[in-house]
């Protein structure tokens, strides 16, 4: 992708999602070809799964950057998907206050406090990641499944066992 081409241009304060991989990262656009994004120490363009490492780190730089130099070769897209459940703030507000946070260093958890947190907080007042809960319902899906199958693992265990001793009484 050429850094002069998109295929949507983003307006200031559209949050761009940027997919890594195994995650996405997340930036609100500020006009001008620049984002402001909340940045683990590992967050690289083209990190991959290898900035999996963000999840042991408690702090992360507000960074304004070229949005080409956040994204790398990665993919990405305009996604304000929370605008059917919140109203966005005005764009001037949104460019304003992400502006105003670049080189502060803030707590960051990637449960409660990521970069997709930090960017729905500036863009709609709320700090939410949709990536966080998908994973939180997926790994809630999982425990159930698995629960359900050491259930049934458990009760065709009773059931042979139960099975193999009336075998053993009609043998005697």
């Amino acid at each position: 992708m050429a850094p002069t081409l998109y295929d949507r241009k983003p307006e200031p304060g559209d949050l761009i999602e940027i997919f890594r991989g195994s995650y996405q990262h997340w930036a609100v656009y500020v006009g001008e070809d620049y984002v402001v994004h909340l940045a683990a120490p590992s967050e690289v363009a083209g990190a991959g799964s290898s900035s999996v490492m963000s999840v042991l780190t408690e702090k992360a730089l507000v960074k304004k950057e070229l949005l080409w130099d956040v994204v790398g070769t990665d993919k990405w897209e305009i996604n304000n998907g929370l605008d059917d459940k919140y109203k966005p703030r005005p764009p001037h507000v949104i460019v304003r206050e992400a502006c105003d946070m670049v080189g502060l260093e803030l707590p960051y958890c990637v449960f409660r406090k990521n970069c997709e947190h930090f960017v729905n907080e500036l863009r709609y007042g709320k700090a939410e990641s949709r990536q966080v809960q998908k994973a939180g319902e997926t790994a809630l899906v999982a425990g159930v499944a698995a629960a359900v199958g050491l259930g049934v693992v458990a009760l065709v265990g009773v059931l042979f066992k139960g099975s193999s001793r009336k075998q053993d009484k009609d043998t005697q």
